[in-house]
């Protein structure tokens, strides 16, 4: 035999060698010990691959994720929307006639939130708008793995409010300006007249 054929079954079999004794290895220790074990991320060998979405990854208590809104507690201040650096918060609100209710830390509500809609597909996951937010109706949920084919999907649609309904608002509220302004209108013509 030449040194060349030599050479090449040695390299083979250190190869296989190799190879055997990873299988055998692996073989030896099929058992996974489950995600949520202490020891989880300690082990050195065996099969450490995780069966998603079978089995998930512990999440950490302060992850940022999947934003969410209660919007019965929003007062739809804006605030979120004007600290958000992407500009993935779209808010409308309308001015209501008067209070419409109290959230649940006992907050007055006078606007109505006629849109309120989350771009998850711009959001670059700060929590700005959760820090900012005065009734913590806007909170960051442990969901992370709402994927979708179609990116209009990731626009989050939180109004309850339909077209109808905002547009009947907004005609109360123009209803109630107008006769505001008549009113201010008749007292100035009384000052005038006396």
């Amino acid at each position: 035999m030449n040194s060349a054929l030599l050479n090449v079954i040695k390299t083979v079999g250190k190869g296989l060698r190799l190879t055997l004794g990873h299988f055998f290895a692996a073989s030896e220790s099929r058992k996974v010990k489950p995600v949520m074990d202490n020891n989880y991320f300690a082990q050195d060998s065996g099969t450490t691959t995780i069966q998603y979405p079978h089995q998930k990854l512990p999440l950490p208590e302060v992850g940022r994720y999947q934003l969410d809104v209660e919007i019965d507690d929003c007062i739809v201040c804006d605030l979120c929307a004007k600290i958000c650096p992407v500009d993935c918060i779209e808010i409308e609100s309308i001015k209501a006639t008067e209070a419409i209710g109290k959230t649940s830390d006992g907050t007055t509500k006078r606007l109505y939130a006629a849109k309120f809609d989350i771009d998850m597909a711009k959001c670059m996951y700060c929590g700005l708008c959760t820090v900012v937010c005065p009734t913590e109706c806007i909170i960051m949920t442990d969901q992370y793995d709402r994927s979708t084919l179609k990116l209009n999907e990731m626009i989050y649609k939180f109004s309850d409010m339909t077209q109808a309904e905002a547009e009947e608002k907004r005609i109360a509220l123009e209803k109630l300006n107008a006769e505001r302004l008549a009113a201010k209108e008749a007292a100035m013509q009384s000052t005038k007249d006396k």
